[in-house]
């Protein structure tokens, strides 16, 4: 508790909502247009502000934009997810590092020689930390993709054995998803003379479905619940 008084944070209007979340969809698509230095730096800005534990940030990413770097990609991903990795104009390789510890006293300044030490021998635990907390970055790394104007394709059907051999031989990063990255092409009616429908959302699960097992819902108050 504190004395203080509350802050006023803003709220985020109804386009930011829409563009981040309710009129948001898994892309599938692309137009054939390229995405910059600049806008990859972009996203990376926003992403970098993700929550982690003891803001250890295990999070690293490889973009690919060359065909060359596609193809070598590709070959490890599920046949249902080649066409349109090759047909992005960028691709995220997502991975964590086990050795996320080293880099504690930059960004724990004030305990990351101490954190740094203690996790040094610890290698399952690093790798169930990191592996957990680069997962949480990832949703906010969806978000900063979509608030820099793109689509978003996330996909973990691929060899991550393979993708680790082929990206990452000889470091401590560790594949665990491949995000599509491009802007919309638009929407195309399949009959020219069709008007274009719109792309209805599958359900999601109201705040209902979240309360425990056997707990009434009067009883629950909140839901925890870069170039290759």
């Amino acid at each position: 508790m504190t004395d203080r008084e509350p802050q006023a944070l803003d709220v985020l209007d109804d386009a930011g909502r829409k563009v981040l979340f309710t009129e948001a969809r898994t892309a599938n698509t692309f137009a054939e247009v390229a995405v910059a230095d600049d806008e990859l730096a972009m996203i990376w800005e926003l992403a970098r502000w993700s929550p982690s534990a003891a803001n250890g940030q295990p999070l690293r990413v490889l973009f690919v934009r060359t065909r060359e770097g596609k193809e070598r990609l590709v070959r490890h991903l599920d046949e249902g997810n080649r066409a349109k990795t090759l047909s992005a104009p960028a691709v995220a390789v997502l991975a964590y590092d086990v050795d996320f510890h080293e880099q504690m006293p930059t960004v724990f300044p004030a305990r990351g020689d101490l954190l740094r030490a203690a996790f040094a021998d610890q290698t399952a635990a690093r790798e169930s930390l990191a592996a957990y907390n680069s997962a949480l970055q990832t949703g906010v790394f969806l978000l900063a993709v979509r608030a820099a104007g793109f689509g978003a394709g996330p996909m973990a059907g691929f060899d991550k054995a393979g993708v680790d051999e082929e990206f990452f031989a000889g470091t401590s990063w560790r594949s665990h998803l491949v995000v599509n990255i491009g802007r919309s092409p638009g929407c195309r009616p399949v009959v020219p003379a069709a008007a274009p429908r719109a792309r209805r959302a599958r359900p999601r699960l109201g705040l209902t479905a979240l309360h425990p097992p056997g707990c009434a819902g009067s009883e629950v108050r909140s839901a925890r619940a870069w170039s290759a």
